[in-house]
């Protein structure tokens, strides 16, 4: 079997991968990566008609490829994401939703951490939507750790690290449960010692349900 990831930078590249190697080892990982989307969506601060136009063509290319099902890797884009995806003929995955159907389920006050301010609209409104979908009545509230993913993409993991763990406590101390919008985010679970909430990050949860969308 055959997943196709579409990336809009490297950060995740390796993690992913590893994930792929330990809860999918059977499954052909190829990856399309284009950061000239995520510069461009963090430039104007929403998905535009380019950006469209570009993720649209990479599902056309995954399509080439025959794939089983295709995956999105960067929650800034999303929203284009599901426009592209109607496109596809095989099964489609978006690495924040498994996330925000569980936090969800989770909890009633949903407090969404981000590093990225064009990341913060579109999994606010994912987690809006999977509570529609639930039937659910939920509160979710936002907690931007502006410029902490170009910190991190520059090299500074550490002055990331303390800058996010500071919000996430925020978040914690005021919601049932707290989602982390960037998977680049995942690293920092081993720092966050005696957590009283539940802390959900969007890789593994993702990669689990490649798992199960494929039957494996």
């Amino acid at each position: 079997m055959k997943v196709v990831l579409i990336h809009t930078s490297p950060v995740s590249l390796n993690d992913l991968k590893a994930l792929f190697k330990e809860i999918v080892p059977e499954v052909e990982m190829v990856n399309i990566i284009d950061d000239s989307l995520l510069d461009e969506v963090k430039k104007v601060g929403h998905i535009n008609s380019s950006i469209i136009s570009r993720m649209c063509s990479y599902v056309q290319v995954a399509k080439t490829l025959e794939p089983d099902l295709i995956f999105n890797q960067c929650s800034s884009v999303g929203e284009a994401f599901d426009i592209a995806r109607t496109q596809a003929s095989c099964k489609t995955l978006k690495i924040d939703e498994p996330m925000a159907e569980k936090a969800v389920e989770l909890g009633s006050k949903i407090g969404v951490v981000a590093t990225v301010a064009s990341t913060m609209a579109p999994s606010c409104n994912l987690v809006r939507r999977k509570a529609l979908e639930a039937g659910k009545e939920v509160e979710v509230r936002e907690y931007l750790v502006n410029g902490a993913l170009d910190i991190l993409m520059s090299g500074d993991v550490q002055k990331h690290n303390e800058l996010v763990i500071e919000v996430i406590r925020k978040a914690e101390e005021e919601n049932d449960v707290v989602v982390l919008a960037q998977g680049s985010m995942t690293a920092i679970l081993p720092l966050l010692t005696e957590t009283t909430k539940p802390i959900l990050t969007s890789p593994r949860l993702a990669v689990e349900r490649v798992r199960k969308e494929l039957g494996l």
